[in-house]
């Protein structure tokens, strides 16, 4: 325990903590379940790839387990807290990583004139949904001991628009909102539940993976999205992570219902408006 004035910071944030993390097998939920585990949590690695979920389990020591979760389907929520109470007979922290953009999983054109309902409803199965069903699921445990915290993961682009990814923009702001109605909903019932949304961006995590390539092309697109940067750098999942451990602990205990940005500076101030095509007047 270190003292600061007169706030005692525990060296272990998260010590004997249950900490349930979704979407947990790679990028930001991946360093969420590390530093977690580094702060004397329990954590439940969950994800829909089990390979890489067991692994990541399993390099977070032997107290931590990995369980498959495909945050879309109510059922698999209802399974994950019936084991998590029947194991550790309560859940103290729910981080809603889970998402996908639909670039990625092919779904195709994400604009708003070109988008498929399917990609669509796809998209927000996943991000808005399964937010929903975590959400709905973590309160109903949580409140039994009355203690806990919702982290909601949504994004930059929950606050602002994205043209070229129209339902990753709306999913991201239905999480944002949907973090305030939770946080309010509980203070109302009297439940002692926290919920705040992190809206990272120009994090380097496997999304970026396929835009970036190789080599001096790597280099020089990286160089392109620093210039965009205020602070002239791509950030790491380490430094959601580290935000995430902050709203999970209890130095946050008197914080609920906030949207903490994570950007590099990006939302401090007026962007430009979007690119024209060739010819088109500005």
């Amino acid at each position: 325990m270190i003292a600061i004035g007169e706030t005692l910071i525990m060296k272990h944030r998260l010590e004997n903590k249950i900490a349930l993390i979704t979407g947990a097998a790679q990028g930001i939920g991946e360093a969420i379940a590390f530093l977690f585990a580094k702060e004397g949590a329990q954590v439940i690695v969950s994800d829909i790839n089990d390979v890489l979920g067991r692994e990541i389990a399993k390099k977070c020591g032997a107290k931590h387990r990995y369980l498959h979760l495909d945050v879309r389907e109510e059922k698999d929520w209802q399974s994950a807290m019936r084991k998590i109470k029947e194991q550790h007979g309560r859940l103290d922290i729910l981080v809603n990583n889970a998402g996908i953009t639909g670039f990625q999983e092919g779904f195709g054109p994400q604009d708003p004139e070109h988008a498929s309902l399917k990609s669509w409803k796809e998209v927000h199965a996943v991000n808005s949904d399964g937010t929903f069903l975590g959400c709905k699921y973590a309160i109903a445990m949580m409140k039994k001991h009355q203690s806990g915290s919702i982290i909601n993961i949504s994004s930059r682009s929950g606050i602002v628009g994205i043209p070229g990814a129209a339902a990753y923009a709306s999913s991201k702001a239905s999480i944002r909102n949907h973090t305030k109605t939770v946080a309010l909903y509980c203070c109302q019932q009297g439940y002692d539940i926290r919920c705040n949304s992190i809206h990272p961006a120009a994090i380097l995590t496997p999304m970026w993976e396929p835009m970036l390539g190789q080599g001096r092309a790597r280099t020089k697109m990286m160089a392109m999205i620093a210039k965009d940067i205020p602070m002239q750098k791509m950030g790491m999942p380490e430094d959601v992570a580290t935000a995430a451990l902050f709203l999970a602990s209890d130095e946050s205990k008197y914080i609920t219902g906030i949207e903490l940005t994570i950007d590099g500076g990006i939302l401090a101030g007026a962007t430009a408006a979007p690119a024209k095509k060739d010819g088109e007047k500005t």
